[in-house]
């Protein structure tokens, strides 16, 4: 029976050192890891395109695609050139008076007694700001315009200046943006890229909301290189490789909003109700021209509120975007939950070269006070804690001799000692010498560990330090340490902010999460780990997964008694629902978004508000928030209703996946690549607490769903490994998940 022509999609996560893919082919969902190019991203990407295309194109059972390809895309572009500070040279211009207001930032200190810190240094120097004699008032009065001299000699010395980018944030710019406009405008001839506040955060908070669009400034450049790079390049070096319908109703099916294609639904049996977002055009891609019978791959970006949205949105508002990855990977766990029914979780994402963290009761929420790199960004984002812990985390001893365990990496290159060419030990390497790793296991035994390569590497390491410690012990001492930090990044978004981690499940993933979960969940007394299925590839899953989000946000404050004003906030919902449909008509989204309002309330006197969903009883609803958050209400006093959201959000409908496979791993060849039937052994000595065990080694394809299982164990599969310590049982639930017990 024929099979009609579909979009090929496929979501991409890069790590620090893997590129994860994930997509659908005739059925089965299918995974693939190729090694990261930290110096250009793309090249991993495109390597990775390569591949699946000619897997594609090679396959005699191959189903034919309409020319679309379709990449969603988690990035990690904009958070790395925010730590390495290689983004743009960015010019800011705000009101007379408050050029240094960016760099004032707040009086809180963020090391309270340590008299030798050092300040976060601006990422604007103070050369590059600029005044402009206007004002605004509060309640939106334009009190002083800029004068037609004025902005002709703003522009000249910017121009002189020579910024690769501008941010302008003004005074009160959120109440009455035309003074801002008229600025944009006069600055529109230096051919230079504009991030506007009152277009990103009309909000107010002028530090962080000048910083939030001084960093969408740093960044867009980079950004859009980036991602024009990477639609070049899988234009010309991938498109061709897809097998094509050339049917004329194919075509033409292509070149209109595409809704009858089926997308993607994970079965419940696998992954639960988990979602990827429909094929749906933006404008932008209209025009891409056709390469030898292929449209150019279509790209989404993953945001760091937990939706996609358009490339031109990306490439515009890069801010959006810093935790693109792990927000892929919050989004997966909590529908790895779900469909194992586990609502309250803790999402635990270890991957090469850092841990995200994230506590999910329910309902994925958003923060808006998050900080990258000690810089505010007021954006919405995932509540996402990270810290600098994972597999190829290095080993070190500091001046007084003491272990310690990153923060620094080993990335994809040189990487571990026992991938073949990196020479320092790693998180990966003590795994590997204490046994929990199986050499010829390793990525469903595609790639070799050398463990003797290792043990010789990490004596001479271990020598060279003037070290007495065994390979066991060093080993045992680099995974306590390491634990210790990701245990402490639990804590503070469980505990810390008033949650029992004994109420929580673990959501274990990562290429590394199920090694390490069962003692940080035995440590914080958690009952249950979830491991789910393509754990090392959840964050590329949480991607296919996704909705189309769009956020709206609007400062009003108003002072309200007994009475919300509810003909006033209907009409200026009514304003952001505007904007809304004319973003989604714009890139030509089909369907109709589902709206979620939500209003940012304190009382009168109070600094910081809490996020309330709009509804008949706003207020009430704030005080029984207010009271379960801080244990106390003010009945008597004022409320304000500081700031207006709008939620946007284009579900998506569903197809099933029955099976899941994988390609293979885009490695470097190299001798003594693992036959798993001649190489692989059922039991294996392991260390646990200080004392070697025989361990049953499974492969996950082999565990019977509902039958109880116990350690100690290993479980191995393509993209990750579990460690089930002594005493502990584990099954495979109807969800696919693996579920452990240690009550």
């Amino acid at each position: 029976m024929s099979r009609r022509p579909q979009p090929l999609r496929i979501a991409i996560d890069t790590g620090g050192t893997f590129t994860d893919c994930v997509w659908q082919d005739r059925g089965r969902l299918r995974m693939l890891k190729v090694f990261s190019t930290p110096a250009d991203p793309s090249q991993a990407i495109v390597e990775a395109l390569r591949r699946i295309t000619e897997e594609i194109a090679n396959d005699k059972e191959k189903i034919a695609h309409t020319n679309d390809l379709i990449l969603l895309h988690g990035t990690t572009v904009g958070t790395n050139t925010l730590l390495e500070r290689k983004g743009a040279r960015t010019a800011l211009v705000t009101t007379q008076g408050f050029e240094d207001a960016i760099e004032i930032g707040r009086q809180a200190r963020p090391k309270l007694y340590d008299f030798f810190f050092d300040r976060i240094e601006p990422l604007v120097p103070k050369n590059l700001r600029f005044g402009i004699n206007e004002r605004t008032a509060s309640n939106g009065e334009i009190l002083t315009s800029p004068t037609r001299e004025e902005l002709h000699t703003l522009a000249e010395q910017i121009a002189l200046a020579n910024p690769q980018s501008i941010a302008i944030s003004l005074l009160f710019s959120f109440a009455n943006p035309k003074n801002e406009q008229v600025v944009a405008e006069s600055l529109i001839s230096l051919n230079v890229p504009l991030s506007i506040s009152h277009q990103i955060l009309p909000e107010f908070r002028e530090y962080e909301r000048t910083s939030t669009v001084v960093i969408n400034a740093y960044l867009r450049p980079v950004m859009q290189r980036y991602l024009e790079n990477l639609e070049t390049r899988s234009r010309r070096d991938v498109a061709s490789n897809v097998s094509l319908s050339t049917s004329t109703a194919s075509v033409e099916s292509t070149t209109r909003v595409a809704t009858s294609d089926s997308p993607v639904r994970l079965r419940g049996a696998r992954f639960g109700a988990a979602y990827l977002v429909e094929e749906r055009r933006f404008s932008a891609a209209k025009s891409a021209q056709k390469n030898n019978g292929a449209l150019a791959p279509r790209i989404f970006v993953m945001q760091s509120s937990g939706g996609i949205t358009a490339l031109s949105t990306a490439a515009r508002e890069p801010v959006r975007t810093v935790l693109s990855g792990p927000a892929g990977g919050v989004v997966g766990a909590a529908a790895t939950g779900h469909a194992s029914g586990f609502d309250r979780i803790i999402a635990f994402d270890m991957g090469g070269t850092s841990t995200d963290v994230s506590l999910v009761e329910g309902e994925i929420t958003t923060a808006t006070d998050a900080q990258i790199t000690g810089l505010p960004i007021s954006v919405p984002m995932l509540d996402i804690h990270t810290v600098g812990a994972g597999g190829g985390s290095l080993a070190r001893f500091d001046a007084a001799g003491v272990l310690r365990v990153g923060p620094e990496s080993a990335g994809a290159d040189p990487g571990p000692i026992c991938y073949g060419r990196g020479t320092q030990p790693t998180v990966t390497d003590a795994n590997l010498l204490l046994g929990r790793l199986q050499p010829t296991r390793f990525l469903g035994g595609d790639f070799t560990l050398d463990l003797d390569r290792t043990r010789a590497l990490t004596k001479e390491w271990l020598k060279k330090h003037s070290s007495t410690l065994t390979l066991e012990k060093f080993a045992a001492g680099v995974i306590r340490v390491v634990n210790a930090t990701m245990e402490k990044a639990i804590r503070v978004v469980s505990i810390e902010r008033g949650r029992d981690p004994r109420h929580f499940t673990l959501v274990a993933f990562g290429g590394a999460g199920g090694l390490h979960a069962c003692a940080l969940a035995e440590a914080l007394t958690i009952p249950h780990v979830i491991v789910p299925a393509l754990p090392g590839a959840l964050s590329a899953l949480g991607i296919l997964a996704s909705d189309v989000v769009k956020d709206y946000s609007r400062t009003v404050h108003w002072r309200v008694a007994n009475k919300v004003p509810a003909e006033q906030l209907n009409r200026e919902f009514t304003n952001l629902k505007k904007k809304a449909v004319q973003d989604f008509r714009n890139e030509s989204w089909p369907g109709r978004p589902h709206y979620n309002r939500s209003v940012d309330i304190r009382y009168r006197g109070q600094g910081y508000e809490l996020n309330i969903p709009f509804a008949k009883n706003l207020l009430r609803d704030f005080e029984q928030e207010h009271r379960r958050r801080y244990g106390y209400t003010h009945p008597n006093r004022e409320a304000e209703l500081v700031t207006l959201r709008l939620r946007a959000v284009l579900k998506s409908t569903t197809t099933p996946v029955e099976k899941i496979a994988h390609v293979g791993t885009g490695v470097p060849a190299r001798p003594g690549r693992a036959k798993l039937s001649r190489h692989s052994t059922p039991k294996a000595a392991v260390l646990f607490e200080s004392k070697r065990l025989e361990t049953n080694i499974y492969s996950r394809d082999d565990l019977k769903q509902s039958k109880n299982y116990f350690g100690p164990a290993i479980v191995t599969e393509y993209s990750a490994t579990t460690v089930i310590p002594p005493r502990k049982n584990f099954h495979l639930d109807r969800a696919g998940n693996l579920i452990v017990c240690l009550k």
